[in-house]
């Protein structure tokens, strides 16, 4: 059998600088156990694509009595979320999250909706989901990077973003926040920002770059608030818009 690593796109940090970094950084579990640890104690928490559970039990060491709800679709990493509370094999841009309206404390997406086409469909549930003053935690890779700064200069494709990956969607710090303000007019506030890798730095000394200039991290996180109720506006907006692509956006529009 072919080996997957050896093919472009299979695998990431295929620099030869990667060597230096690491790529543990890339998904911040410092930043996520810093923001939930800034919040009050928590009942419910999911995790779409949690993946084998890291984040969720990051979850459930500050708050050990929480109820930790995973969203996963991929059979290996299902296999491993044998001590998280509720496991749910589903499509996160097809399906309905399976809770009810304005239900759940905090949810997280750690690396996730840079793999998905369907953002309208996927933010229309989650705000759904979550009780109003819940928790949106986010982290994705940043187009707007600095080595990806550097890289554009250059004439060369952001790494996050090459044809041949599983990455479609890129995201910065800014279009971000007006997605949510454009489809969502004060609906969320973002009440922290952080960074983590800083290509090509190694550990310590991405930590002090992504302190500084988190905008210019390899990763970027939001924890956004929910400040009112919601009614359908992420997925009322590709058609108030009249976009051109054709965006799943349920059976209700």
């Amino acid at each position: 059998m072919a080996d997957s690593r050896a093919i472009p796109g299979a695998t990431g940090g295929q620099s030869r600088l990667a060597m230096f970094i690491d790529h543990s950084e890339t998904y911040g579990p410092h930043v996520i156990q810093s923001f939930l640890q800034s919040l009050n104690p928590i009942e419910t928490i999911a995790d779409l694509g949690a993946g084998p559970g890291r984040d969720l039990h990051i979850a459930r060491d500050i708050f050990p009595q929480v109820k930790t709800i995973a969203i996963e679709n991929h059979p290996e990493s299902i296999k491993k979320l044998t001590e998280i509370d509720e496991v749910y094999p589903i499509n996160i841009e097809r399906d309905r999250l399976p809770f009810a309206n304005e239900s759940i404390d905090v949810i997280m997406a750690n690396q996730v909706l840079e793999h998905t086409k369907e953002i309208f469909w996927i933010f229309h549930e989650v705000t759904r989901s979550l009780k109003v003053g819940g928790h949106f935690i986010m982290g994705v890779p940043n187009v707007a990077s600095f080595h990806n700064r550097l890289l554009l200069l250059l004439g060369r494709q952001p790494t996050q973003h090459k044809l041949y990956s599983a990455h479609v969607r890129p995201f910065s710090k800014h279009d971000t926040i007006a997605f949510t303000n454009i489809c969502f007019p004060g609906g969320y506030e973002l009440v922290q920002f952080a960074g983590s890798q800083f290509y090509p730095l190694p550990k310590k000394l991405a930590r002090i770059a992504s302190r500084f200039a988190p905008s210019l991290s390899f990763s970027i996180f939001f924890m956004f608030r929910k400040l009112k109720s919601y009614h359908k506006e992420f997925i009322e907006h590709p058609v108030k818009a009249q976009l051109e692509t054709p965006f799943f956006l349920g059976k209700e529009i």
